[in-house]
C-alpha cells in the first residue's frame, strides 16, 4: 500500500498531470504502473496531449522515482496526505470535488478539528474592517475555534495575524505551491505558520500561482469549515464566490454589516439581503452555531 500511496503522490506532482487526467488513470490502471512504461508518442496519443505537457510528464516521471519524491518532501517538512489516508479531514473528503492529494506544513493535527470558521474578505480593507477582524476573533479563539482563511492581502492577513495575536489556531489555503508563496510580501507570515500554526495547498510545491487557483482553492477554505464570516467584500469579490461555495456545501454563511456608502460594504450587505446570518459580534456567531459549541 506504501508503495502504491507513493506512486499516487508522485502522479500528482508531476508537471503535466490533472485530476482529470489521474482520475482516469486510477480507473484504466488502478495499480498506478503503466504508466511509468509510456514513451512521450504514446502518453500524447493515451491522454491527448500536448507536446510540451507529454515532455514534461515524461520528465518528470522518471527524474525523480517516487520514493525518492516522498524522501524530498520529508526533508523539506512537507506531509502529503492523500484523499484514502485516515488522516484526510473528513468535513473536505465529503465536498463535491475534494482535491486527491493535500500537501500540508505545520500542525498537521489542526485538520482534524470540528471547530473551524473560515474568515475572509476584500484585499483592501478599511481600518473599520481591520477592526472588525480583531473584534470578532479575539472571543472565537477564546472559544477554541480555529481560524481558516487563504493568506491573501488584506481580510486574510489580519485573520491569520489576530488569531496568533491570541495565540489561537489558524490555517492557511494557498493558491500556489509551497515553493511560491503569494502575496510575496507574506512570505514572512506563511514562514511562521508553517512552524507554528497549519499551512495546506492542493497544489505540489513547485507550483506557481495562477488566477484560476485562488478561487478553487476558496472551496476548500469552505469545506474545512463548519461556517464563514465575510468580514468586508465589494459588490463583485472572490468572497462573494466563497459564499456561494460555502452555501452549496451547506455551510452557513456570516456576514458583517457596512456603511451604505462603503465600496467594502456593498458586497457583505448584499449578503444579507440575499439572506446571509448578520452578526455584529462573536456571541451573534456562536448563538447561531449552538451545535459546535462544546
Amino acid at each position: 500500500m506504501d508503495d502504491w500511496r507513493n506512486r499516487f503522490i508522485h502522479l500528482h506532482s508531476c508537471r503535466g498531470m490533472t485530476w482529470k487526467l489521474l482520475y482516469y488513470l486510477l480507473k484504466k490502471d488502478p495499480d498506478l504502473k503503466t504508466i511509468y512504461t509510456y514513451t512521450i508518442p504514446q502518453l500524447q496519443k493515451a491522454f491527448q496531449l500536448t507536446d510540451q505537457r507529454a515532455i514534461a510528464l515524461h520528465h518528470d516521471l522518471h527524474a525523480c522515482p517516487p520514493n525518492d519524491l516522498i524522501q524530498q518532501y520529508e526533508k523539506q517538512q512537507i506531509i502529503p496526505i492523500t484523499i484514502l489516508d485516515s488522516n484526510y479531514p473528513l468535513s473536505l473528503k465529503n465536498i463535491h470535488d475534494p482535491p486527491f492529494v493535500l500537501y500540508v506544513k505545520g500542525k498537521i493535527d489542526y485538520l482534524s478539528n470540528s471547530k473551524c470558521i473560515a474568515v475572509i474578505g476584500t484585499r483592501r480593507p478599511s481600518n473599520e474592517g481591520s477592526k472588525k477582524v480583531y473584534h470578532l476573533i479575539g472571543p472565537l479563539i477564546r472559544d477554541n475555534w480555529t481560524i481558516v482563511s487563504g493568506l491573501a492581502e488584506g481580510i486574510d492577513t489580519l485573520a491569520h495575524k489576530a488569531a496568533i495575536f491570541n495565540n489561537g489556531k489558524t490555517i492557511s489555503v494557498l493558491g500556489s505551491g509551497f515553493h511560491h508563496i503569494y502575496p510575496k510580501k507574506n512570505e514572512a507570515l506563511y514562514i511562521e505558520m508553517s512552524k507554528n500554526n497549519c499551512v495546506i495547498s492542493e497544489y505540489p510545491p513547485h507550483t506557481s500561482p495562477r488566477k484560476w487557483h485562488f478561487p478553487a482553492r476558496n472551496r476548500i477554505i469552505s469545506g474545512l469549515s463548519q461556517g464563514i464570516i465575510v468580514v468586508e467584500a465589494k459588490e463583485k469579490s472572490g468572497s462573494l464566490i466563497t459564499a456561494d461555495q460555502a452555501l452549496e456545501q451547506g455551510r452557513d454563511v456570516f456576514a458583517v454589516p457596512g456603511s451604505i456608502f462603503s465600496d467594502t460594504s456593498k458586497g457583505t450587505n448584499r449578503l444579507i439581503q440575499e439572506g446571509a446570518k448578520l452578526i455584529l459580534n462573536s456571541h451573534d456567531l456562536l448563538e447561531e452555531l449552538p451545535r459546535f459549541h462544546e
